[in-house]
């Protein structure tokens, strides 16, 4: 048979329904299974203080246990059978099947009573406030992790693979758009509740998008260095460009500079749910070897009259 549930609260019978709360709610912060990973002790302690506010909470089930109408299990009294013998629920689990701890907190407003404290947090339209769920213990906790992706990935979506820290592996999908610092909430991937029919928690996924080798965003706009031999610079011509979705051809016009910038539209990143362009910076870059004939063709340049790229 279950405790007395004023000394599991360690309140006593004359407490009021604030007092009871009060004294709840510091239990529950020492106690709670976040706090208290892999204590089986801090865990069935947890179970009995709660399923005694589960009972004391409720005026009308505080009202028949003090009157011996119901035992602190919540189950039905009978009389006249000799040792207060009851009906429904299970001997020997400590408001463990009984009636009371099923209904769970339905008069006790969690927001207030926990603030959040435990990282569920209450939901628009949903029954779930202070990561308690309404079914009487605990609703588990959000788990919350950070995903490096790749900015070919936040273009084009991927599936990633992420582990948690007790070794659980999730695939996460990347949606195609995906932003910087964008969260994915996987439902029932978080902490397991604080019984089995308890609901788990969430897993909470933010995208940190990785700086890439070539490309810069600027909004949604992606800039890059793009090298360019100098007879391309000088005739023009078509050159090979790496894309975050591949390589396509580029015209680079003749007698392009170093510095000019060129535009490919609707090959850059997405912000806004747009996307944007891809800029190529033209780097003019010489042999690494010499070149006789290139050679000639500067010495020749200079000695006919050399032009004067700079102001004066």
């Amino acid at each position: 048979m279950a405790g007395d549930p004023y000394k599991e609260l360690g309140v006593s019978r004359g407490a009021s329904a604030d007092e009871i709360k009060k004294a709840f709610r510091k239990l529950a912060k020492e106690l709670h299974p976040d706090k208290n990973p892999g204590n089986t002790v801090a865990d069935e302690r947890f179970k009995r203080i709660t399923a005694a506010f589960d009972l004391l909470g409720d005026k009308e089930k505080r009202a028949k246990y003090d009157r011996g109408e119901i035992d602190a299990d919540g189950r039905e009294q009978f009389r006249g059978f000799g040792g207060g013998q009851s009906r429904g629920g299970t001997a020997g689990n400590p408001f463990g099947q009984g009636g009371a701890r099923q209904q769970g907190f339905e008069n006790i407003d969690l927001d207030e009573l926990f603030g959040g404290m435990f990282g569920g947090g209450a939901r628009p339209g949903s029954a779930r406030s202070g990561g308690f769920a309404n079914a009487g213990l605990g609703r588990g906790a959000d788990v919350k992790a950070t995903l490096e992706i790749s900015l070919e990935d936040s273009i084009s979506g991927a599936t990633r693979r992420i582990q948690f820290s007790d070794g659980r592996t999730l695939d996460v999908t990347i949606p195609k758009g995906a932003a910087d610092g964008q969260t994915i909430r996987l439902r029932g991937q978080g902490a397991p509740g604080a019984s089995g029919r308890s609901e788990a928690g969430d897993a909470l996924i933010t995208l940190k998008l990785a700086r890439h080798p070539v490309f810069t965003r600027d909004g949604g706009d992606l800039t890059m260095d793009l090298p360019v031999s100098l007879p391309d610079a000088v005739l023009g011509g078509k050159i090979p460009v790496r894309t975050p979705e591949g390589t396509v051809s580029m015209t680079i016009p003749k007698g392009s500079n170093s510095g000019k910038v060129l535009r490919l539209k609707g090959r850059g990143a997405f912000a806004d749910g747009k996307r944007g362009d891809l800029l190529a910076k033209l780097m003019i870059i010489l042999p690494e070897e010499e070149n006789p004939a290139l050679t000639k063709v500067a010495q020749t340049l200079r000695d006919t009259g050399p032009y004067k790229p700079w102001r004066d």
